[in-house]
C-alpha cells in the first residue's frame, strides 16, 4: 500500500519500522463465509491476506537465532571507553540468507530497549537514536558515504557540504544523538583494489576510531573479495587491520545432510504452515512437500519466502485456497534456485537426498 512507503535509511523511516507494532493475522474464514462476502468485502479480505503473506513477520530460524546471540554478545561488550576502538561484526554470506534481515532485526529490538530504558530524548534534549543504518552503492565514495550518514539523521548541511565538512557533521550527529550501532549493508560493493574502495575502506577505519558505535557490517562473499585483507597480498596481508577488528559472522543456507539440518528444515515448514491463511490449507501442508520446497529453493530462505509468498497469492486468486506441488509448479522464482531446482529434484528421486527425519 501506498501509505507504507518509506526507507530505513532515514530516520524517520527506520523510527517507523522500529516503532510499528505487530502486524494482526487475518481471521481464518471458512470457504462458505467467504461466499458470503460480497464483492467489495471479498476483495478487502484478500487484500488483507496478500498483505499479511507479503509480511508475516521474522521466521527465528537456527541460523537468525544464532548470529543474534553472537550480535548482541559482541554489543554487549563493547563498553571500551572513547580512548580504545571497538570490534566490529560482520555478516559474511551468499545473497538471499537474510544478512540484511538478521542486522536490521537485532538493531531494532536494540533501538526499542535503549529508548524504553533512557527514553526518547537524550540529556541535552536532542533525538536519541540508538541506531543507524545506511546501504552502500556501487558507486560509493568517501564523500557519499559520509553524506549517507548525514542524510539518516536529516542533517540540514547534506547537500553543500565537502567530504571533511560531512565526516565531521556525522560524528556530530552520531554523538548528539547518542547512536550505539551503525548499520552498513551491501559492504560488497567496496572494491579494495580500486582507490576510492580503499579510501571508503580506510574511511571506515576512521568511523570506527571517532565513534563510539558498534559496526555491524553486511555483505556478499566479503572475505573471497580479500575485503579483509583490505587488498593486500602476500606477506603484505598480514599488515590488514581489518582482519583483526571485525568478527565475521557466517551464515550458511538450509541443509539436508544430516538429522540436525533435516530437522531445522522440517522446523522451518511447520513455523510457516501457521502463519498461512489459506481456507483449505491442511496440516503438513508444507511437511509433505518438504523435498519439492528444498529442491526449488535450494536451501535459501529468501528464494523459500518469496516462493510461498506468490504461491499464496495465487492460491487466493484462483480459488485454490492451498499450496500443492501443481500449483507451485507454475511459479518461477529466482534463476539461480531455478538453475538448480532440477539436479536437486534428481537427486531427491533417486533416494541420494531426503529432508524428512529419520524416525528409527
Amino acid at each position: 500500500m501506498i501509505t507504507n512507503i518509506y526507507t530505513l535509511s532515514r530516520k524517520e523511516g527506520w523510527q517507523r519500522w522500529a516503532d510499528a507494532p505487530a502486524r494482526v493475522r487475518p481471521e481464518l474464514l471458512a470457504p462458505k463465509q467467504i461466499t458470503k462476502l460480497g464483492e467489495d468485502a471479498r476483495a478487502d479480505y484478500n487484500d488483507a491476506r496478500h498483505d499479511w503473506h507479503a509480511n508475516f513477520g521474522i521466521l527465528k530460524t537456527p541460523q537468525l537465532a544464532a548470529i543474534h546471540d553472537e550480535l548482541d554478545q559482541i554489543v554487549a561488550t563493547n563498553r571500551q571507553d572513547p580512548d580504545r576502538i571497538r570490534g566490529a561484526a560482520v555478516i559474511d554470506a551468499l545473497p538471499g540468507l537474510g544478512k540484511t534481515t538478521i542486522a536490521n532485526t537485532f538493531a531494532r529490538d536494540f533501538d526499542r530497549a535503549q529508548r524504553r530504558r533512557f527514553g526518547d530524548l537524550t540529556e541535552e534534549g536532542h533525538e536519541r537514536l540508538p541506531v543507524f543504518r545506511v546501504g552502500l552503492t556501487s558507486r560509493t565514495t568517501l564523500r557519499t558515504l559520509n553524506r549517507m550518514i548525514c542524510e539518516f539523521y536529516g542533517h540540514p548541511g547534506t547537500d553543500r557540504a565537502n567530504a571533511a565538512q560531512l565526516a565531521s557533521f556525522a560524528v556530530d550527529c552520531v554523538i548528539s544523538c547518542q547512536t550505539r550501532i551503525g548499520i552498513i549493508d551491501d559492504l560488497h560493493f567496496i572494491d579494495p583494489n580500486r582507490r576510492d574502495g580503499i579510501e571508503v575502506s580506510n574511511h571506515l577505519k576512521w568511523l570506527a576510531n571517532e565513534l563510539p558505535v558498534t559496526f555491524i557490517y553486511a555483505g556478499v562473499g566479503l572475505a573471497e573479495r580479500r575485503l579483509f585483507a583490505e587488498g593486500l597480498t602476500g606477506d603484505n596481508a598480514v599488515m590488514a587491520q581489518t582482519a583483526r577488528r571485525w568478527t565475521r559472522l557466517e551464515l550458511p543456507p538450509f541443509h539436508v545432510g544430516d538429522q540436525a539440518g533435516r530437522r531445522h528444515w522440517q522446523s522451518l515448514l511447520k513455523a510457516t504452515e501457521r502463519q498461512l491463511v489459506l481456507t483449505k490449507a491442511h496440516p503438513s501442508m508444507l511437511v509433505d512437500l518438504a523435498d519439492y520446497l528444498f529442491a526449488r529453493t535450494t536451501g535459501h530462505i529468501g528464494s523459500f519466502i518469496t516462493l510461498i509468498t506468490r504461491g499464496c497469492y495465487k492460491a487466493i486468486r484462483t480459488g485454490a485456497e492451498k499450496l500443492t506441488e501443481r500449483l507451485l509448479d507454475t511459479i518461477r522464482i529466482d534463476e539461480a534456485s531455478e538453475a538448480a531446482r532440477y539436479h536437486l529434484q534428481a537427486g531427491f528421486q533417486a533416494g541420494k537426498l531426503t529432508s524428512y527425519r529419520n524416525t528409527g
